[in-house]
Protein backbone atom coordinates (compact mmCIF):
# COMPACT_ATOMS: atom_id res chain seq x y z
CA UNK A 1 0.00 0.00 0.00
CA UNK A 2 1.86 3.57 -1.32
CA UNK A 3 0.10 6.22 1.08
CA UNK A 4 -0.39 9.67 -0.71
CA UNK A 5 1.99 11.95 -0.99
CA UNK A 6 1.24 14.69 1.56
CA UNK A 7 2.93 18.62 3.04
CA UNK A 8 5.00 17.10 5.99
CA UNK A 9 3.52 19.57 8.70
CA UNK A 10 5.06 20.25 12.13
CA UNK A 11 2.54 20.10 15.18
CA UNK A 12 4.49 20.59 18.24
CA UNK A 13 7.08 17.46 18.86
CA UNK A 14 5.58 15.66 16.15
CA UNK A 15 4.74 15.61 12.26
CA UNK A 16 1.19 14.73 10.26
CA UNK A 17 1.87 14.02 6.49
CA UNK A 18 4.99 13.27 4.04
CA UNK A 19 6.56 10.26 5.50
CA UNK A 20 5.05 10.78 9.19
CA UNK A 21 3.64 7.44 10.87
CA UNK A 22 0.01 7.79 11.02
CA UNK A 23 -0.99 9.64 14.60
CA UNK A 24 -3.88 8.88 16.68
CA UNK A 25 -5.84 12.20 18.13
CA UNK A 26 -8.33 12.34 20.65
CA UNK A 27 -10.43 15.30 22.80
CA UNK A 28 -10.32 15.63 26.59
CA UNK A 29 -14.07 15.75 27.99
CA UNK A 30 -13.16 17.38 31.01
CA UNK A 31 -13.91 20.83 31.52
CA UNK A 32 -10.65 22.49 30.27
CA UNK A 33 -10.83 25.23 33.21
CA UNK A 34 -10.21 22.11 35.82
CA UNK A 35 -6.35 22.24 35.03
CA UNK A 36 -5.74 19.11 37.34
CA UNK A 37 -8.57 17.27 35.91
CA UNK A 38 -7.53 18.17 32.36
CA UNK A 39 -3.78 17.19 32.13
CA UNK A 40 -4.96 13.99 34.60
CA UNK A 41 -6.86 12.72 31.53
CA UNK A 42 -4.23 13.87 28.92
CA UNK A 43 -1.75 11.66 30.56
CA UNK A 44 -4.01 8.93 30.90
CA UNK A 45 -4.48 9.07 27.24
CA UNK A 46 -1.03 9.61 26.47
CA UNK A 47 -0.18 6.59 28.60
CA UNK A 48 -2.80 4.69 25.76
CA UNK A 49 -0.90 6.11 22.96
CA UNK A 50 -2.76 9.27 22.01
CA UNK A 51 0.14 11.57 20.09
CA UNK A 52 -1.96 14.64 19.94
CA UNK A 53 -4.61 15.94 21.89
CA UNK A 54 -7.21 18.27 21.60
CA UNK A 55 -9.60 20.70 24.36
CA UNK A 56 -12.06 22.89 24.18
CA UNK A 57 -11.98 26.46 24.07
CA UNK A 58 -15.24 27.82 25.06
CA UNK A 59 -14.72 30.80 26.86
CA UNK A 60 -11.88 33.23 28.04
CA UNK A 61 -11.03 31.25 31.38
CA UNK A 62 -10.18 27.65 29.54
CA UNK A 63 -8.14 29.64 26.89
CA UNK A 64 -5.95 31.29 29.79
CA UNK A 65 -5.93 27.56 31.38
CA UNK A 66 -4.15 26.14 28.08
CA UNK A 67 -1.54 28.15 29.40
CA UNK A 68 -0.95 25.88 32.72
CA UNK A 69 -2.01 22.54 30.68
CA UNK A 70 0.48 22.76 28.32
CA UNK A 71 3.38 23.43 30.64
CA UNK A 72 2.41 19.64 32.66
CA UNK A 73 1.74 17.33 29.16
CA UNK A 74 4.39 16.05 26.81
CA UNK A 75 2.56 15.69 23.89
CA UNK A 76 0.98 18.59 21.03
CA UNK A 77 -2.10 20.41 22.54
CA UNK A 78 -4.44 21.32 19.92
CA UNK A 79 -7.10 24.41 21.04
CA UNK A 80 -10.80 23.47 19.68
CA UNK A 81 -11.72 26.92 18.94
CA UNK A 82 -15.34 27.75 17.33
CA UNK A 83 -17.23 31.81 16.47
CA UNK A 84 -14.86 34.05 18.62
CA UNK A 85 -11.61 34.59 17.18
CA UNK A 86 -10.13 36.00 20.70
CA UNK A 87 -9.99 32.47 21.81
CA UNK A 88 -7.83 31.44 19.15
CA UNK A 89 -5.52 34.52 19.73
CA UNK A 90 -5.79 34.15 23.24
CA UNK A 91 -5.06 30.17 22.98
CA UNK A 92 -1.75 31.00 20.70
CA UNK A 93 -0.08 32.92 23.42
CA UNK A 94 -0.82 30.42 26.20
CA UNK A 95 1.52 27.90 24.58
CA UNK A 96 -0.96 25.49 22.34
CA UNK A 97 0.84 23.37 19.34
CA UNK A 98 -2.03 24.18 16.77
CA UNK A 99 -5.72 25.18 16.08
CA UNK A 100 -8.77 23.69 15.23
CA UNK A 101 -10.51 26.16 13.53
CA UNK A 102 -13.73 26.76 10.86
CA UNK A 103 -13.10 29.62 8.84
CA UNK A 104 -16.59 30.24 8.38
CA UNK A 105 -17.62 30.45 12.04
CA UNK A 106 -14.63 32.52 12.96
CA UNK A 107 -15.78 35.81 12.13
CA UNK A 108 -14.85 38.60 8.99
CA UNK A 109 -11.76 38.17 6.86
CA UNK A 110 -9.98 41.06 9.06
CA UNK A 111 -10.65 38.61 11.95
CA UNK A 112 -9.31 35.38 10.60
CA UNK A 113 -6.09 37.44 9.54
CA UNK A 114 -5.47 38.09 12.89
CA UNK A 115 -5.41 34.45 13.70
CA UNK A 116 -3.41 33.47 10.57
CA UNK A 117 -1.31 35.95 11.40
CA UNK A 118 -0.44 35.16 14.75
CA UNK A 119 -0.26 31.75 14.29
CA UNK A 120 2.33 31.98 11.46
CA UNK A 121 3.89 34.09 13.98
CA UNK A 122 4.28 31.06 16.02
CA UNK A 123 4.82 28.62 13.83
CA UNK A 124 1.78 26.62 14.61
CA UNK A 125 -0.29 25.09 12.07
CA UNK A 126 -3.95 24.82 11.72
CA UNK A 127 -6.69 21.76 11.24
CA UNK A 128 -9.30 23.42 9.07
CA UNK A 129 -12.44 21.68 9.61
CA UNK A 130 -15.70 21.32 7.91
CA UNK A 131 -18.90 19.01 8.66
CA UNK A 132 -22.07 17.70 7.29
CA UNK A 133 -23.34 20.11 10.63
CA UNK A 134 -22.28 23.34 9.35
CA UNK A 135 -22.05 23.47 5.55
CA UNK A 136 -22.51 26.69 4.11
CA UNK A 137 -25.71 27.79 3.13
CA UNK A 138 -24.76 28.27 -0.80
CA UNK A 139 -23.34 25.09 -1.29
CA UNK A 140 -26.46 23.45 0.41
CA UNK A 141 -28.63 25.66 -2.27
CA UNK A 142 -25.89 24.44 -5.41
CA UNK A 143 -26.22 20.49 -3.93
CA UNK A 144 -29.38 20.08 -2.34
CA UNK A 145 -27.45 18.51 0.72
CA UNK A 146 -24.40 17.78 2.12
CA UNK A 147 -23.42 15.67 -0.49
CA UNK A 148 -19.45 14.52 -1.20
CA UNK A 149 -18.83 17.13 -3.58
CA UNK A 150 -20.50 19.45 -1.18
CA UNK A 151 -18.25 19.14 1.74
CA UNK A 152 -15.15 18.58 -0.71
CA UNK A 153 -15.83 22.05 -2.25
CA UNK A 154 -16.24 23.56 1.10
CA UNK A 155 -13.06 22.17 2.67
CA UNK A 156 -10.98 23.70 0.02
CA UNK A 157 -12.75 27.03 -0.11
CA UNK A 158 -12.03 27.06 3.53
CA UNK A 159 -8.11 26.48 3.04
CA UNK A 160 -8.18 28.99 -0.01
CA UNK A 161 -9.65 31.48 2.62
CA UNK A 162 -6.12 30.63 4.49
CA UNK A 163 -4.06 30.73 1.28
CA UNK A 164 -5.05 34.39 0.20
CA UNK A 165 -3.54 35.17 3.79
CA UNK A 166 -0.37 33.47 2.51
CA UNK A 167 -1.04 30.53 5.50
CA UNK A 168 0.15 27.06 3.77
CA UNK A 169 0.19 24.91 7.21
CA UNK A 170 -3.09 23.28 7.20
CA UNK A 171 -4.72 20.06 7.82
CA UNK A 172 -7.92 19.62 6.29
CA UNK A 173 -10.44 17.51 8.25
CA UNK A 174 -14.01 17.08 6.49
CA UNK A 175 -16.26 15.01 9.04
CA UNK A 176 -19.75 13.19 8.50
CA UNK A 177 -21.73 10.60 10.52
CA UNK A 178 -22.65 9.29 7.16
CA UNK A 179 -19.58 6.91 6.77
CA UNK A 180 -19.90 6.26 3.15
CA UNK A 181 -20.42 10.23 2.64
CA UNK A 182 -17.05 10.56 4.79
CA UNK A 183 -15.08 8.24 2.46
CA UNK A 184 -16.22 9.98 -0.44
CA UNK A 185 -15.49 13.22 0.31
CA UNK A 186 -12.25 12.33 1.72
CA UNK A 187 -11.46 11.05 -1.57
CA UNK A 188 -12.30 14.02 -3.61
CA UNK A 189 -10.56 15.83 -1.23
CA UNK A 190 -7.57 13.66 -1.59
CA UNK A 191 -7.27 14.07 -5.38
CA UNK A 192 -7.12 17.90 -5.51
CA UNK A 193 -4.80 18.78 -2.67
CA UNK A 194 -1.87 17.66 -0.59
CA UNK A 195 -2.55 18.89 2.63
CA UNK A 196 -2.15 16.37 5.46
CA UNK A 197 -6.12 14.84 6.27
CA UNK A 198 -7.83 14.62 9.09
CA UNK A 199 -9.70 11.08 9.46
CA UNK A 200 -12.81 10.68 11.00
CA UNK A 201 -16.41 9.63 11.32
CA UNK A 202 -18.00 12.27 13.57
CA UNK A 203 -20.89 11.66 15.66
CA UNK A 204 -20.47 8.11 15.00
CA UNK A 205 -22.33 6.89 18.43
CA UNK A 206 -21.34 4.81 21.04
CA UNK A 207 -18.59 2.84 21.61
CA UNK A 208 -20.18 -0.66 19.88
CA UNK A 209 -21.87 1.33 17.24
CA UNK A 210 -18.75 4.18 17.03
CA UNK A 211 -15.93 1.37 16.39
CA UNK A 212 -17.68 -0.39 13.43
CA UNK A 213 -18.69 3.09 11.67
CA UNK A 214 -15.32 4.10 12.33
CA UNK A 215 -13.47 1.54 11.45
CA UNK A 216 -15.34 0.98 8.24
CA UNK A 217 -14.69 5.02 7.42
CA UNK A 218 -10.98 5.56 8.50
CA UNK A 219 -10.05 1.96 7.47
CA UNK A 220 -11.23 2.19 4.06
CA UNK A 221 -9.13 5.27 3.30
CA UNK A 222 -6.18 4.03 5.04
CA UNK A 223 -6.10 0.53 3.19
CA UNK A 224 -6.06 3.54 0.09
CA UNK A 225 -3.35 5.05 0.89
CA UNK A 226 -5.52 8.34 2.18
CA UNK A 227 -5.30 9.86 5.68
CA UNK A 228 -2.44 11.49 7.33
CA UNK A 229 -4.07 11.37 11.21
CA UNK A 230 -7.09 10.26 12.99
CA UNK A 231 -9.29 10.54 15.44
CA UNK A 232 -12.21 7.58 16.75
CA UNK A 233 -15.48 10.12 18.07
CA UNK A 234 -17.22 7.98 20.60
CA UNK A 235 -19.43 8.71 23.02
CA UNK A 236 -17.87 7.36 25.55
CA UNK A 237 -14.10 6.98 27.86
CA UNK A 238 -11.63 8.93 25.19
CA UNK A 239 -9.11 6.26 26.42
CA UNK A 240 -11.64 3.59 24.42
CA UNK A 241 -11.14 6.22 21.01
CA UNK A 242 -7.17 5.51 21.19
CA UNK A 243 -7.58 1.72 21.70
CA UNK A 244 -9.84 1.79 18.76
CA UNK A 245 -7.74 4.17 17.35
CA UNK A 246 -4.50 1.94 17.39
CA UNK A 247 -6.43 -1.38 16.41
CA UNK A 248 -7.70 0.38 13.00
CA UNK A 249 -3.77 1.72 12.49
CA UNK A 250 -2.55 -2.23 13.14
CA UNK A 251 -5.00 -4.01 11.06
CA UNK A 252 -4.46 -1.67 7.91
CA UNK A 253 -0.41 -2.05 8.57
CA UNK A 254 -0.12 1.54 9.55
CA UNK A 255 1.32 0.19 12.99
CA UNK A 256 3.73 -1.87 13.97
CA UNK A 257 4.46 -1.67 17.47
CA UNK A 258 2.58 -3.07 20.69
CA UNK A 259 0.57 -6.30 20.99
CA UNK A 260 -0.94 -7.72 18.22
CA UNK A 261 -3.84 -10.04 19.01
CA UNK A 262 -5.71 -12.42 18.26
CA UNK A 263 -7.95 -15.19 18.63
CA UNK A 264 -10.42 -17.85 17.15
CA UNK A 265 -14.12 -17.89 16.86
CA UNK A 266 -15.79 -20.90 19.18
CA UNK A 267 -16.83 -23.74 17.51
CA UNK A 268 -18.10 -27.22 18.58
CA UNK A 269 -14.33 -28.45 18.48
CA UNK A 270 -13.30 -26.23 21.75
CA UNK A 271 -13.23 -27.85 24.79
CA UNK A 272 -11.90 -25.13 26.67
CA UNK A 273 -13.79 -21.59 27.98
CA UNK A 274 -12.03 -19.72 25.18
CA UNK A 275 -14.51 -16.91 25.37
CA UNK A 276 -12.92 -16.44 28.99
CA UNK A 277 -9.29 -16.80 28.69
CA UNK A 278 -9.00 -14.54 25.69
CA UNK A 279 -11.29 -11.72 27.05
CA UNK A 280 -8.67 -12.34 30.28
CA UNK A 281 -5.26 -12.80 28.37
CA UNK A 282 -6.68 -9.45 26.38
CA UNK A 283 -7.45 -7.81 29.40
CA UNK A 284 -3.72 -8.42 30.75
CA UNK A 285 -2.39 -7.68 27.60
CA UNK A 286 -3.42 -3.80 28.18
CA UNK A 287 -0.49 -2.63 29.76
CA UNK A 288 2.07 -4.57 27.67
CA UNK A 289 4.65 -2.68 25.42
CA UNK A 290 6.06 -5.74 24.42
CA UNK A 291 6.44 -5.93 20.11
CA UNK A 292 4.74 -9.11 19.75
CA UNK A 293 2.07 -11.15 18.55
CA UNK A 294 -0.17 -13.34 20.86
CA UNK A 295 -2.77 -15.87 19.12
CA UNK A 296 -5.50 -17.88 21.76
CA UNK A 297 -6.80 -20.65 19.69
CA UNK A 298 -9.59 -22.93 20.64
CA UNK A 299 -8.18 -25.74 19.14
CA UNK A 300 -5.49 -27.95 17.41
CA UNK A 301 -7.09 -27.11 14.27
CA UNK A 302 -6.73 -23.30 14.83
CA UNK A 303 -3.78 -23.59 17.10
CA UNK A 304 0.02 -24.09 16.09
CA UNK A 305 -1.04 -24.50 12.59
CA UNK A 306 -3.03 -21.37 11.20
CA UNK A 307 -1.53 -19.08 14.34
CA UNK A 308 2.07 -20.11 13.26
CA UNK A 309 3.14 -16.95 12.29
CA UNK A 310 2.24 -15.63 15.95
CA UNK A 311 4.94 -15.27 18.64
CA UNK A 312 3.75 -16.79 20.87
CA UNK A 313 -0.26 -18.12 21.82
CA UNK A 314 -2.64 -21.18 23.67
CA UNK A 315 -4.00 -24.26 21.89
CA UNK A 316 -6.98 -25.43 23.19
CA UNK A 317 -7.87 -29.00 24.29
CA UNK A 318 -10.05 -30.94 26.52
CA UNK A 319 -9.46 -29.48 30.11
CA UNK A 320 -6.21 -28.42 28.93
CA UNK A 321 -3.85 -26.45 26.56
CA UNK A 322 -0.44 -25.96 24.69
CA UNK A 323 1.60 -23.12 24.91
CA UNK A 324 3.42 -22.19 21.39
CA UNK A 325 6.21 -20.16 20.22
CA UNK A 326 6.24 -19.51 16.31
CA UNK A 327 4.66 -22.35 15.51
CA UNK A 328 6.21 -24.90 18.09
CA UNK A 329 4.51 -26.40 21.63
CA UNK A 330 6.84 -25.79 24.34
CA UNK A 331 4.56 -27.23 27.60
CA UNK A 332 1.33 -28.91 27.88
CA UNK A 333 -0.84 -26.93 30.80
CA UNK A 334 -3.76 -27.69 32.80
CA UNK A 335 -6.47 -25.19 31.52
CA UNK A 336 -6.98 -23.04 34.84
CA UNK A 337 -3.35 -22.23 34.76
CA UNK A 338 -3.31 -21.59 31.15
CA UNK A 339 -3.68 -17.74 31.37
CA UNK A 340 -0.94 -17.55 34.22
CA UNK A 341 1.46 -19.74 32.49
CA UNK A 342 1.16 -18.02 29.09
CA UNK A 343 1.69 -14.80 30.53
CA UNK A 344 4.88 -15.72 32.21
CA UNK A 345 6.45 -16.45 29.05
CA UNK A 346 5.44 -13.17 27.48
CA UNK A 347 6.95 -11.47 30.77
CA UNK A 348 10.35 -14.03 30.14
CA UNK A 349 10.51 -12.71 26.17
Amino acid sequence: MNRAITKKIKVGNTYIGGDSPVSVQSMTNTDTRDVKATVNQIKELQKAGCNIIRCAVPDWEAAEALGSISKEIDIPLVADIHFDYRLALESIKNGVSALRINPGNIGSKMKLEMVAKAAMEKGLPMRVGVNSGSLERDLLQKYGRPTPEALAESALRNVGYLEDLGFYDTVISIKSSDVMEMVNSYRLVSKQTDYPLHLGVTESGTVWRGTIKSSIGIGTLLCEGIGDTIRVSLTGDPIEEIKVGREILKATGNLNEGVQFVSCPTCGRTQINLIKIAEEVESRLAECNKNIKVAVMGCVVNGPGEAKEADIGIAGGRGEGMIFKKGVVIKKVKEEDLVEELMKEIENM
